[in-house]
């Protein structure tokens, strides 16, 4: 026992120590850079194999791609995988769906979602992959986008567009036997040529490991499950300046970046759910339009049939009202005047009936030139006496020398008409209506006539004030309005050269200001005519 601690001790036993323990630790070095790079080199070797043999497949069933025949290609990719070292081949659509395999039963089925393919599918080649297979076995994978070249989206039979960037994902699988077995032969012989030094340093390899390498592995393995389980705010801490901080180091910065993906992804799934949900929004709008534009269509072809059926009995009317007229005695002259009145407003029904006609078949208007304030006082005098404005106040500020201005007063009675029934029901019957005309100038070579109607009913909500003009839009009862008053109104204001504005306040009242343009040059301003000389005023043209 002495004796060998003596020998333990001993200048020789250290130098043999110390030369055992640098020829292990150089031979263990030397055996595991070499084998790490063999290894690494047999693999990129093998990766650049699976790329040049990826290209050939994906050439092979280009002929198929760009005639479109499926049944050629599905042949192509089943004899392709009967080739030495390939195990699979699968040709998947951008929606991850497999069109083509080598084994027929995936056809139709969804590959499973990877991060190689999302790569792919972006147009990125990504790096081939080791994964394992269903029955034990190494494969190596390679993923190639296919892209869209100007022989695909020009031929005939594709229905690619020219901006699809890539068209799907072509997946080969190659076995990796022969690196395997190469690498196991080089993993066999360094094991054996640092065993014969294991024997004398086992005690001090093992302190080596667990200082330089187990320690630091164990620390990255829960680092790994603290990533896992979403822990993206803890780092590996390894302040060594070898391989396994820089790994440590590399795997600290990663873990960053996928929280900042994730996040981003999060941002994006929630821009993109308010992106969808306005495009439904807007679907929905456009669905609602189509069915406004065929309800006008339908009123409109049912105004017209009620035209072609007033058109008779109007005719009758307007036939005995004159007959009445002339055997009506010349002293009896508030009869005559009701009579005309009759004769008149049924000239208007009949011109107005017309007009629907005319809209119909879209017919151009009958214009003429009209003094605007004979208008507004026959439209006043028209409804006075209705039993809506018995409780109405109807006040005419009407300014003096207006020119005359082109305008069908038929319509223009109609939006008249309008203005005054929508003020009536908006004060419930019971109110006070002012209407005002004045000229005024945009500039100096632009002049229009101002029409102002105001009304001191309750005023217009401000989040209705900008539907009124839409077709159907109602704030009244159902069965009290039909929500086409103001659209057509608007309408025809427009047909006109005119414009409409609304200032409403709520609890005050509502002005609606109506502006059309004058004919340049001018007409000579007219006199204003009294309501039961406007059929004669109108019939002279003005």
């Amino acid at each position: 026992m002495a004796k060998l601690s003596k020998a333990y001790a001993s200048l020789a036993s250290k130098l043999i120590l110390a030369t055992s323990v640098l020829l292990f630790g150089g031979s263990l070095v030397f055996g595991l850079v070499f084998f790490n790079y063999s290894e690494k080199v047999l693999l990129r070797n093998l990766k650049s194999h699976a790329r040049s043999s990826a290209g050939i497949v994906q050439k092979s069933l280009r002929y198929g791609m760009l005639n479109a025949r499926y049944g050629v290609m599905q042949q192509t990719v089943e004899t392709l995988a009967t080739l030495e070292d390939i195990n699979e081949i699968k040709v998947m659509d951008r929606t991850g769906r497999v069109v083509f395999a080598s084994d027929s039963g995936l056809t139709g089925t969804a590959a499973q979602k990877s991060a190689a393919i999302t790569d792919a599918l972006n147009g990125v080649e990504p790096e081939p992959e080791i994964t394992v297979s269903e029955n034990g076995l190494k494969v190596l994978r390679s993923f190639q986008p296919i892209l869209n070249e100007p022989a695909c989206f020009n031929a005939a039979c594709h229905v690619h567009r020219e901006d699809e960037k890539v068209l799907g994902v072509m997946e080969t699988s190659f076995s990796t036997h022969a690196i395997e077995a190469t690498r196991q032969q080089m993993f066999t012989g360094t094991l054996l040529f640092g065993a014969i030094f294991v024997f004398c340093t086992a005690m001090l390899m093992i302190l080596v490991l667990y200082k330089f390498v187990s320690r630091p592995v164990a620390r990255l393995e829960a680092g790994m499950k603290r990533l896992s389980k979403g822990d993206f705010d803890t780092p590996i801490e390894i302040k060594s300046h070898d391989e396994m901080g820089l790994l440590a180091e590399t795997f600290n910065t990663m873990a960053l970046d996928i929280k900042k993906y994730r996040e981003r992804m999060e941002n994006w799934t929630m821009s993109l759910q308010d992106e969808v949900d306005k495009k439904t929004n807007e679907i929905v709008n456009a669905q609602e339009q189509i069915i406004n534009a065929e309800k006008l269509a339908s009123l409109g072809r049912m105004a017209a049939g009620v035209a072609h059926e007033l058109n008779s009995p109007l005719t009758g009317v307007l036939t005995f009202a004159h007959l009445l007229r002339s055997r009506t005695p010349p002293d009896r002259k508030e009869d005559i005047e009701d009579l005309d009145v009759i004769i008149e407003q049924t000239n208007r029904c009949s011109k107005i009936i017309k007009g629907m006609l005319g809209f119909a078949r879209k017919g151009v208007s009958e214009a003429s030139s009209i003094n605007i304030n004979s208008l507004l006082e026959a439209v006043v005098q028209m409804v006075k006496n209705t039993a809506k404005f018995h409780n109405v106040e109807v006040v005419l500020e009407l300014g003096q020398d207006l020119p005359r201005i082109t305008m069908d007063p038929n319509q223009m009675q109609q939006v008249f008409l309008n203005f005054l029934t929508n003020a009536a029901d908006a004060m419930d019957n019971n109110g006070r209506i002012t209407i005002t005309t004045r000229t005024i100038s945009e500039d100096p070579d632009k002049k229009l006539i101002e029409l102002e109607f105001t009304d001191n009913g309750p005023g217009i909500l401000p989040d209705n004030l900008g539907k009124i003009f839409e077709p159907f839009f109602t704030t009244k009862p159902v069965g009290k309005g039909t929500g086409l008053g103001l659209p057509v109104s608007y309408g025809i204001i427009k047909k006109h050269g005119g414009e409409i504005v609304v200032r409403s306040k709520v609890g005050t009242g509502t002005t609606f200001f109506v502006r059309m343009p004058i004919d340049p040059p001018a007409a000579k301003p007219g006199k204003i005519l009294s309501p039961k000389d406007l059929a004669k005023d109108l019939e002279a043209g003005g």
